[in-house]
């Protein structure tokens, strides 16, 4: 077995080239503050409808734009939008991220994504998760760009985690960090690493050429047993959905609450490429929303007073046409919306700047323009919550403008 395959036996991935074990030994002595900031990712695979999760109630052109699929005005009966502000509404299947908004830990920027106008998902996921739009030669991610720019002292085996079947993008480069499916496909089967443990399996390598990642392995392994993560159920009655976002919020929640070191937590979820039956109130795309929005207000509830120390990030390569088409449904477009939740989110607002839906003001003629790049909503929050104070390394290439600010956290 080589060394990606012994990794590959457990289920687990460590990104990067390895942990120094001296420094995952000392993280196993020094327990990490369950008070540490941490940023998570939850990426939307296949470019959610911006026009449904923020329906643009008070724009007349939003109705005549989607007759079939459009949400109903607050107010106009059932499934209506939930009235946000005097312009944009929330999708009824969101209505557990409500009492979130209301209390101001919920807010959102319209007109979001990248500079590159490809309507590629693999080229713009690329794009959106090196960082660097219309570069494809960028060999690491945005995250583990971050990672190099916050310090090494105390650093955990899970510092930087992915909740998902293979290591995203945006974590892929020389920082480091685990992915996995499931945080229970590393139950160890025996309290002492008797024979047909992982750790017996893993230290039996010691010596030979896989040394280095058996140890780094067990290192990482040890840390989750001897936090008892798996022992850590959902506080506050939080009650998180059975689906796969449901149970990989759920995860990233017990990771966060054992204080064993998390400071980047990256998931995804698919299904928001709705070219045809994409539905209004009810129906596909409603049932993805409803979902997310029930995912991340139980992760929420869960963290408790902890999500002033947790801030979340919704994110998707692009956003979709304006106007439906002959399946009812959307094709792929450009200008999108980010949702942020939690730790220094100023919420309750729309951020952004929407022009309306005229066709003078699409992007040609058919989607909604990129005002702000997501870059830049990205830097504020590294900024304001991280602590990072120069994010030109982790975006290279990516100007600022003393006017681009979102004002979001």
């Amino acid at each position: 077995m080589n060394r990606r395959e012994l990794l590959r036996s457990s289920g687990i991935v460590l990104g990067g080239f390895g942990l120094v074990p001296a420094i995952a030994r000392a993280a196993l002595s020094s327990p990490a503050s369950s008070r540490r900031k941490t940023l998570v990712i939850v990426f939307q695979r296949g470019a959610a409808d911006p026009l449904s999760i923020l329906p643009p109630h008070g724009e007349p052109l939003y109705y005549s734009s989607r007759p079939a699929i459009a949400i109903p005005a607050p107010g106009k009966g059932d499934g209506a939008a939930l009235s946000l502000d005097s312009t944009f509404g929330l999708h009824p299947a969101l209505s557990a991220l409500k009492p979130l908004w209301d209390r101001k830990a919920l807010g959102a920027v319209i007109s979001t994504g990248s500079a590159d106008p490809t309507r590629s998902h693999f080229d713009a996921q690329d794009y959106m998760e090196t960082g660097t739009p219309g570069r494809k030669s960028t060999e690491d991610g945005w995250l583990n760009r971050t990672l190099r720019a916050l310090p090494r002292e105390g650093r955990s085996p899970w510092r930087a985690v992915s909740l998902s079947d293979s290591t995203p993008r945006s974590l892929t480069g020389r920082e480091p960090s685990v992915s996995l499916p499931r945080i229970s496909t590393f139950r160890l089967s025996g309290a002492q690493g008797t024979d047909g443990t992982f750790e017996s399996m893993y230290l039996s390598a010691a010596g030979t050429a896989l040394g280095p990642a058996a140890s780094e392995t067990v290192d990482a392994l040890a840390l989750l047993r001897k936090e008892n993560v798996l022992a850590i159920g959902p506080e506050n009655g939080a009650a998180y959905p059975s689906s796969e976002l449901g149970q990989r919020m759920r995860q990233i929640a017990q990771l966060v609450k054992s204080g064993i070191g998390v400071t980047v937590a990256a998931t995804d979820c698919g299904g928001w490429d709705t070219h045809l039956g994409q539905g209004s109130s009810r129906g596909q795309l409603a049932n993805r929303l409803e979902d997310l929005g029930n995912s991340l207000a139980a992760f929420a509830t869960d963290l408790g007073e902890r999500l002033a120390d947790v801030a979340t990030v919704v994110m998707t390569e692009f956003g979709r046409t304006v106007r439906e088409n002959g399946t009812r449904g959307t094709d792929h477009g450009h200008g999108s919306v980010m949702l942020v939740l939690g730790g220094p989110v100023k919420g309750r607002e729309v951020r952004g700047t929407f022009r309306g839906l005229h066709p003078a003001n699409l992007y040609e003629g058919r989607d909604l323009p990129v005002t702000t790049d997501f870059r830049q909503v990205l830097s504020e929050i590294l900024e304001a919550h991280l602590g990072i104070r120069d994010t030109t390394e982790i975006f290279p290439g990516y100007i600022r403008s003393g006017t681009s600010r979102t004002g979001i956290v």
